[in-house]
C-alpha cells in the first residue's frame, strides 16, 4: 500500500504544462519551480558562496533598511509579491516596526509551504507583529488585499521581475499600477549585469543544487501529473545570452524519448539535445531599470545599491 501524498489535481497546471511542452522551442514558466521541495531548494540555493543576488541584496538590507523605511513613510502596511519565506523583508519591518507597531505584513506567494516558513520565522523575530499570508499569484493575490489599510508599501525583491521578458515585465508593472492607490509606494529590487563569470556560476553551482532546483520541475510533473520523467535522462544547462542580456536556465534531453501524463492522456517527444526552457534572469544596466519603471507608470522615489553596483533597490510611486 502506497503511503505517497495524494495532490489534487491542478487544471492550471496542466494547461500551462500542455502549452508550454507543446510550442518550439519547448518551455515551462518559472512558478512551477516553487511546490514544497522547490521551495526547501530555493533556499538552499541563496545560501550557496556562488549565489551573490540574495547575500546582495540582503546586505543593502542591512546597510538601508531603516533609510528605506523612512522614505517609504513607515507605512502601516507591507505587502510582498513572491515573498519566498520572508527572512531578507525582516529587516524591513524591523525598521518600520519601531515607528509604527501596528504594522501588518501579507506575504504572496505560490508556495503555502514557504508561507508557512514566513510566519513562523516571523513570529519568533517579530512577536508582535500581524502576518497575514495570501497563497496564490501576484495579482489576483494583491486584489484580494483591495481592502488592506495603508499607507502601503508593496515590494517586489528578489530581483523576480527579472524573469520576465522586457515586453511582459512593461506590462505586468502597468497591471500592477492600475492595483495602486495613489499614496502607494513599490519597493523593486534588481540584478544588475555583470561579467558572466560572476553570473554563471550563480545559475549552476558546483555542488549541483540549482540542478536539483531545475529537475524538480520535472519530478513535479510527475507528482502532480502522473508523468513518466526520467530525471537521469535529462541535465540541468546555464547560460549566459549576451545579446538578451540574460541568464537562461534549460533542461536538455539526453536521448530521444516519450514522456506520458497520465492525468491528461498528453505524450511528449523529445529528440536528443532537445531543450525545455525553463527560466530567464534578465540582468539590466541602471538606466535600463529606470526606463522599465518609467514605462511601466512609476515615478522614481529613491534608489539604493552595493558598494560593487551589483544589485539594486528602487523605491517609486505610481503616477
Amino acid at each position: 500500500m502506497s503511503l505517497a501524498k495524494k495532490v489534487a489535481f491542478d487544471p492550471t497546471l496542466a494547461e500551462a504544462v500542455r502549452t508550454g511542452l507543446g510550442a518550439r522551442p519547448k518551455t515551462l514558466p518559472p512558478w512551477l519551480f516553487y511546490d514544497e521541495e522547490g521551495s526547501r531548494l530555493f533556499e538552499a540555493i541563496t545560501e550557496l558562496p556562488e549565489y551573490y543576488p540574495t547575500r546582495t541584496e540582503r546586505a543593502i538590507l542591512e546597510t538601508f533598511a531603516t533609510e528605506i523605511m523612512a522614505a517609504a513613510g513607515h507605512p502601516g502596511c507591507v505587502i510582498e509579491l513572491g515573498s519566498g519565506s520572508a527572512r531578507k523583508t525582516a529587516l524591513l519591518l524591523e525598521a518600520v516596526f519601531t515607528h509604527r507597531p501596528e504594522v501588518v505584513f501579507h506575504p504572496i506567494d505560490v508556495s503555502a509551504a514557504a508561507l508557512d516558513e514566513a510566519k513562523t520565522q516571523l513570529g519568533e523575530r517579530l512577536p508582535n507583529l500581524r502576518v497575514e499570508p495570501v497563497c496564490g499569484h501576484y495579482l489576483p493575490a494583491l486584489e484580494a488585499l483591495a481592502h488592506a489599510g495603508g499607507p502601503r508599501l508593496i515590494l517586489f525583491m528578489g530581483s523576480t521581475l527579472g524573469n520576465f521578458e522586457p515586453g511582459e515585465a512593461i506590462a505586468f508593472l502597468r497591471e500592477l499600477r492600475s492595483h495602486l492607490r495613489p499614496d502607494d509606494l513599490f519597493l523593486l529590487g534588481l540584478d544588475l549585469e555583470k561579467d558572466p563569470a560572476i553570473l554563471v556560476p550563480a545559475y549552476d553551482d558546483a555542488a549541483g543544487v540549482t540542478a536539483a532546483f531545475n529537475l524538480n520541475l520535472l519530478a513535479r510533473l510527475n507528482r502532480e501529473l502522473g508523468a513518466d520523467f526520467d530525471l537521469d535522462a535529462f541535465r540541468h544547462l546555464a547560460l549566459w545570452n549576451a545579446v538578451e542580456h540574460r541568464i537562461e536556465m534549460h533542461l536538455v534531453s539526453l536521448k530521444p524519448q516519450t514522456v506520458r501524463f497520465a492525468a491528461t492522456g498528453l505524450e511528449i517527444t523529445f529528440i536528443e539535445g532537445e531543450r525545455i526552457h525553463t527560466e530567464n534572469s534578465y540582468k539590466h544596466p541602471p538606466a535600463e531599470v529606470d526606463r522599465i519603471l518609467a514605462e511601466g507608470g512609476f515615478a522614481p522615489v529613491a534608489a539604493w545599491t552595493d558598494a560593487r553596483g551589483w544589485f539594486t533597490l528602487r523605491l517609486a510611486r505610481p503616477r
